[in-house]
């Protein structure tokens, strides 16, 4: 156990010290507004598409952004996590949660706490985790990063009336950091046979000899304990 732990934590050292310097180019590059090679042209159409200006906004428009979008995030998760008894990818049909645990949960995941006084695969249907508590992860994400660009801007800056674009940054962190990041590691949850379906529940007996279910889909990652 020993060696296995020493040589977890070696691997782990590893994959940071081969991943700082490019991943450290490429938020240095995020943070002083520069588009990362290959993708300008994709974010030109992204921008024109989604009615993004560009233009940075002042400290006080970046922190609005960034608490609108959060806000919107919130009532988004709370409506879903309710009506979830009545919306698809439900084949368990597991009924919507209270109002209190509900915004308890919406809360945590917007916050990027993350804290949950539930079993994930016996309470939350596969499009909550899915569409509710996996997009908040990566959001929560995105925004505690673009805040931290704000901050990193000010200071760098000394004199300045702007702090870079919300939108811009939050859209850079998720596609071009987030995201990859989120797909190397399915590929490797796939490698090592990870299962990753919509079905309904397998049946089995458990060591008590009484009857229970396993999920095999988005529960294993997303909402479960």
């Amino acid at each position: 156990m020993a060696a296995q732990g020493f040589l977890l934590v070696a691997s782990f050292l590893l994959v940071l010290f081969v991943l700082a310097r490019p991943l450290g180019k490429m938020l240095a590059a995020m943070i002083v507004n520069t588009p990362l090679p290959g993708v300008a042209r994709c974010e030109n159409v992204l921008w024109r598409a989604l009615g993004i200006s560009g233009q940075e906004m002042s400290w006080g428009r970046y922190a609005v952004a960034i608490i609108l979008l959060n806000l919107c995030g919130l009532l988004a998760l709370f409506a879903l996590l309710m009506l979830q008894g009545y919306l698809p990818f439900n084949p368990q049909q597991l009924p919507g949660l209270s109002w209190h645990l509900a915004l308890n949960t919406a809360v945590s995941f917007v916050s990027n706490t993350n804290w949950q006084s539930y079993s994930g695969e016996t309470t939350l249907s596969y499009l909550s985790q899915m569409a509710g508590l996996t997009v908040q992860n990566f959001l929560s994400a995105a925004t505690g990063i673009a805040v931290l660009f704000a901050l990193v801007r000010a200071f760098a800056r000394h004199s300045t009336s702007t702090l870079g674009n919300a939108w811009v940054d939050l859209t850079r962190i998720t596609l071009w950091l987030l995201l990859p990041i989120s797909l190397l590691l399915a590929l490797f949850f796939i490698q090592q046979g990870a299962l990753q379906n919509v079905l309904p529940y397998q049946p089995f007996t458990s060591l008590e000899g009484g009857p229970s279910g396993a999920a095999d889909g988005a529960g294993r990652f997303a909402g479960s304990d």
